[in-house]
Parts: C-alpha cells; structure tokens; sequence
C-alpha cells in the first residue's frame, strides 16, 4: 500500500472536522473522493499535504510511519496537491511558476533556459508541448494553468497527487484530456486522490471511492464504475436517492417579454443575437466554454459593453455598457466566480446581501443596519441559508450557502430577470438540489431566469427552453424537453443549425 491514513482526527474551534478517518490508496489507482460542502475533505487533504497537523492518527507512506509537520515535507516524500483555486503566480512564466521553490540553478544562479527546456519536456510528458514555457501564466486558459500545476507537482518526482475539483472550469474535450493525463500517470504507477461533485467522472476515472460525512467515513472500498448513483447520493447526504431537478411545470404560458435583445453582439466573442426572456420561465444556454456563453450574459448585465444591437426591458432600451441601467432595470447577475466577481468574503452575509440596496436602508446618510439586518434574514430564512446566522463572515459558509447569499442580493432588490452563471459550480450534491428547487421556485414566482452551465443534464433539467451556441452563435433553439445530451454534443461539436 502506498499510502494509509487511520484515525485522523481534526478539531477546530466548535467542530470536529475529522473524526476518526481511515483513508489508504494503492500505487496506481484513482481513489475517488466524495461528500458534501463540510463533510471533510479539504481537512483530510490538507492533512495530507502537511498544510493541518492531525490531534491523533497516524500517516503510513510506503510501509512506514511518516510526520508531514510542513507541505514542504509532504512534498519531498512525493505527495503534491493541485487546489480547485490553483495557487499559480499570474505574472509569472510557466517555467518559473513550475519550478518555484525549487528553482534550476548552478552556485546560486538560476538557469532560465535549463528551467524552460526541463518544463518543455515536463509540458511535452502531459501532451502539452505546445505551451511556450516563457508564456506568463495569467495568458493561459483554465485548462491551460492546470496543465501547469500538474507540471510542477511532476518536477518533484510525484507518486501521488491530489486533484480538488479538476475539472470544474474545464469544457468536455478538456476534461477527456484532463483523463488521459491521468491515465498516463497511472500507468506510470502514480496514484491519484480525485475530488469531484460530479458523478459521471468518478464512473469514467475512478478505481475506488471513499465517502465523507459531517467528517466521518461514510463509506469505503466502493467500485466506483459499478457503485449505483442512488447509492453514493445516499451515503453523501443521508437520504434515499430521488432526481435531484425539481419537476418541470406545464409549460409557461406566452406573456409579453419582460426582457429583450435585438441583433446583440461583441465582436469576437458572440454574433448577433435576438432573444426575449418571458416572466416564469427557464432558459438555458448550452455550449463548450469559449463559446461566448458568459460573455452574453455579462453584456446583457451592462458589464461588457456590445459592439452592437440593444437590450431592452418591458420595451425601454438600456444604456449601453451601464450595470447601474441594468440593475434599476430589474437585471441581477450570479455571477461564475462568486468569490471573485460576487461577494466580499471577509463581510457578514448581511452585508453581502444588502450590498445592491443599500439606498433603501440609508437615512441623512446614516446606515440604518437594524433594518439591513431584517431584510436581508428574511430572503437568507426563505432560502434556507445554514447554518442560519446571516452575520457571520460569508467566507465560513459552503459553496452552496454563499451562492444563496447572492440568490439573497437580487431577491432583496427585486430582481425581474437573474442571470446564473454556473450556479453550482462547487457547491455538492445536496446543496444543487436546493439550488434547483430554489431556481425553479423563482421562476413559478415570474421571475425571467437565464442560466449558463457546463454541465448539460443541469441545463436540460431545469430549462424550459435551451439556446445552443457554437463559437459564438445560436445554432439550435428548442424546447428542452426536445433534447438530450447527446444531440446537445452534437451541436456543439458541429454546430449544424436544424
């Protein structure tokens, strides 16, 4: 056995984040990760990098008790850990970022051009060759800066990694050359500890699955191509296993649209676009990422200014590139980074749910935050915002809770048409399901939702009706009840307009 770990325990203040794990994995294997948002495994594997000292248990590498006082150590031992949030220097070259900490040099001097040439060679192992090691990382794309941090666990002769949600950022050609590294790797006898929300990777990749719960094993030793989905759905959360997407309504009855584009563009990222988005219904945009998916939504949002076209809302046009026109117009954004590009992370969640409507809680420029408070308990209280302390810094909440927050934000401020740029990206299997159901109660609610996801089951199964674009057109427009995912692939990849 490669690695054991039995026994790990973890204590923070006010919660056991481990209690009592076992964990082991075998040369070679892709052992699988699975739980909820705070079930433990960002603890267990932090434990494994050397980033959290266990309270008790014990860690065997290779047959013999090990301390990891340090991710230095765990590092120098062979173990490396790529981070859903990678850890890369933007401004820097991928060659130093490969090799940062541990830096080709000769009596003190760094050798740049034996750095690039040995992660030229590392890039080339990966099937990345084509990446200039010169090229400052903040240039690459996500899959592209992965690709990176894989190199740089590999330079450090690796026998196992840990991957935190790989694939998160990833469109599907990616993600299939995201597995054929692993597979190379594998082969090569280096073993994987993989994290993922997303069930249908741990049948196509995993050997083995091991489960957490509220920070104990819920289970172990699950083959995990065979392991029924019902059954992991139920060792995740504690309850049977049901279709996690709320049922679909009749469809909407055909009101006037509240919001509206005529011949929408941004040149070089999507064409020209007409779309109306009518009160109580789902729609759903469906393309690979690059597709010009976000991009519609940011300039629908005034955050991108469009090289053509307008929007309007109930028939008045929008400033052009204005948020602040948007949002008075009803328009609300969730955004795709949510930490980034949505929410302060060291404020309350009050805060972070007053943040668009603070005018309304202002008096002789006085913040009157006994009435700030109110609101915004009442739409975290309506949706089920856990734990239910809205004045807690949003950053000590899951990634489902903090998406409820910014749900919260446009609630709050009356929103008529929410825009969701993957909502669940992050968030577990329990908490997509009161995404879902709190999405589509909106919608019966009137509300015009607009949702971006790159995973086509969630757009299939809460849309009403799906958008499919290629590089930046509209190639197909349906009912989703008219589609499946793989005719949606097929467009996608062909972009044939039927």
């Amino acid at each position: 056995m490669l690695l054991t770990m039995s026994g790990i325990t973890k204590t923070f203040p006010g919660v056991r984040a481990l209690d009592w794990v076992d964990l082991d994995v075998e040369e070679g294997e892709v052992h699988c990760l699975l739980g909820q948002n705070g079930a433990g495994k960002s603890t267990l594997i932090k434990v494994l990098a050397g980033a959290h000292q266990p309270d008790s248990g014990e860690i065997t590498w290779q047959g013999r008790p090990v301390r990891l006082p340090t991710p230095v150590a765990a590092m120098r031992l062979g173990i490396a850990t790529i981070y859903q949030e990678l850890d890369l220097v933007e401004h820097m070259s991928v060659a130093e970022n490969i090799f940062l900490g541990h830096e080709v040099a000769t009596r003190g001097l760094v050798r740049r051009r034996a750095a690039q040439e040995r992660a030229a060679e590392l890039l080339g192992r990966l099937g990345h060759g084509g990446i200039d090691p010169r090229t400052p990382v903040g240039r690459l794309s996500a899959a592209g800066a992965q690709v990176v941090s894989m190199a740089r666990a590999l330079s450090h002769e690796v026998r196992l990694i840990v991957m935190d949600e790989p694939s998160a950022a990833l469109d599907p050609d990616e993600v299939d050359n995201l597995f054929r590294i692993v597979g190379d790797l594998t082969a090569d006898g280096v073993a994987v500890v993989y994290i993922s929300h997303r069930l249908e990777e741990i049948r196509r990749i995993g050997d083995r699955v091991s489960v957490l719960k509220d920070g104990r094993v819920a289970a172990r030793d699950l083959p995990a191509r065979t392991t029924p989905t019902e059954q992991l759905v139920a060792r995740m959360t504690g309850r049977e296993g049901r279709s996690a997407f709320p049922e679909r309504p009749a469809a909407p009855a055909t009101a006037a649209p509240v919001l509206t584009a005529e011949g929408l563009a941004r040149e070089g990222e999507f064409e020209p676009l007409d779309l109306r988005l009518r009160p109580g219904e789902i729609t759903g945009l469906a393309g690979l990422v690059g597709s010009g998916r976000s991009e519609i939504l940011e300039t629908l949002y005034g955050a991108r200014r469009p090289t053509a076209g307008r929007v309007l809302v109930d028939g008045r046009p929008l400033r052009p590139g204005s948020i602040a026109s948007a949002v008075r117009a009803g328009i609300g954004l969730a955004p795709e980074e949510r930490k980034s590009q949505a929410l302060l992370m060291l404020e309350s969640v009050t805060r972070n749910v007053s943040l668009s409507s603070l005018p309304r809680f202002s008096r002789a420029g006085w913040l009157d935050r006994s009435r700030e408070g109110g609101a915004a308990r009442r739409h975290t209280r309506d949706l089920a915002l856990h734990p239910d302390d809205p004045e807690r810094p949003v950053r000590t909440f899951s990634g489902g809770n903090q998406q409820k927050a910014v749900l919260a934000r446009w609630l709050l401020r009356g929103c008529r048409v929410l825009l969701l740029d993957e909502p669940t990206r992050g968030v577990d299997v329990g908490a997509r399901a009161e995404l879902y159901a709190v999405i589509r109660r909106l919608a019966d609610e009137g509300v015009c939702v607009l949702l971006v996801s790159s995973e086509l089951p969630e757009v299939l199964g809460l849309a009403d009706r799906v958008l499919v674009l290629r590089e930046g057109r509209v190639v197909h427009t349906a009912p989703a009840r008219e589609l499946d995912e793989h005719r949606v692939l097929d467009l996608v990849m062909e972009g044939s307009p039927t």
